[in-house]
């Protein structure tokens, strides 16, 4: 292939993915999730064109408005056994791995596994969508890399999901859709806010970032605050 077909063929990709870097500089295609709707692709990339802010602007303004109840009852548990695949209904599901190995294997370059095994990750690197960082992850270091509910699951509990049955907590919880491998320091800082309280700290890939948060809340018909949709809708004009 030529040089000027090579730029074309990328410069075409581009407008529908990103890309993160892999060993030996060879490009590694990360998801826009506007091309990306059920999430088994890998990353986020960021959201440019003028056409494709415009179909986010659209997508977020679908989302309903509500107002925050109660963190009474919440805990964890409240959404099943953390990272489990006794789920239903989301892809990845029942495959015999558990969903946070799921996600390191779908956004991870260059995974390894343990000895043995087709599910548990080792060791990859990750470019973290929310810093753009690289991180040379190990699972003896496994806290440098946590996977993020996009729509933080205490988030979830007080716009709605208090009042799920059990199962439709539990698909929220491990759908990919929702999730993402992210720098564990971040993660942390983020805890259980929105996007008027938080957003990455990487500034050209929020609109993607709260295209993400509604796509999951769109998914699973779950109302954000007004003070976040506002905040959703300026990241994207």
């Amino acid at each position: 292939m030529r040089g000027g077909e090579l730029v074309a063929l990328l410069a075409g990709a581009l407008l529908v993915a990103g890309y993160s870097w892999a060993e030996g500089g060879e490009p590694r295609a990360v998801a826009m999730p506007l091309a990306n709707a059920d999430g088994t692709r890998p990353g986020l990339a960021p959201i440019t064109g003028k056409r494709e802010r415009a179909a986010a602007v659209r997508l977020i303004s679908r989302v309903r408005v509500g107002e925050p109840g109660s963190m009474a009852g919440y805990h964890r548990g409240r959404f099943g056994k953390k990272w489990t695949d006794a789920v239903t209904g989301v892809p990845y599901a029942g495959n015999g791995c558990r969903t946070r190995d799921d996600m390191l294997a779908r956004d991870g370059i260059g995974v390894r596994y343990r000895r043995g095994s087709n599910c548990v990750v080792v060791a990859m690197t990750l470019a973290d969508p929310y810093t753009g960082r690289r991180i040379e992850w190990r699972k003896r270091e496994h806290y440098r890399v946590q996977v993020d509910h996009v729509v933080p699951l205490s988030y979830g509990w007080r716009m709605g999901a208090s009042r799920w049955p059990k199962a439709k907590r539990l698909r929220i919880a491990n759908d990919p859709l929702n999730l993402l491998p992210v720098s564990g320091g971040v993660n942390e800082a983020k805890g259980g806010r929105g996007p008027a309280r938080w957003l990455p700290p990487q500034r050209n890939i929020r609109c993607a970032y709260v295209v993400r948060f509604a796509q999951v809340a769109l998914k699973y018909d779950l109302a954000v605050t007004r003070a976040d949709k506002i905040a959703m809708l300026r990241q994207c004009r």
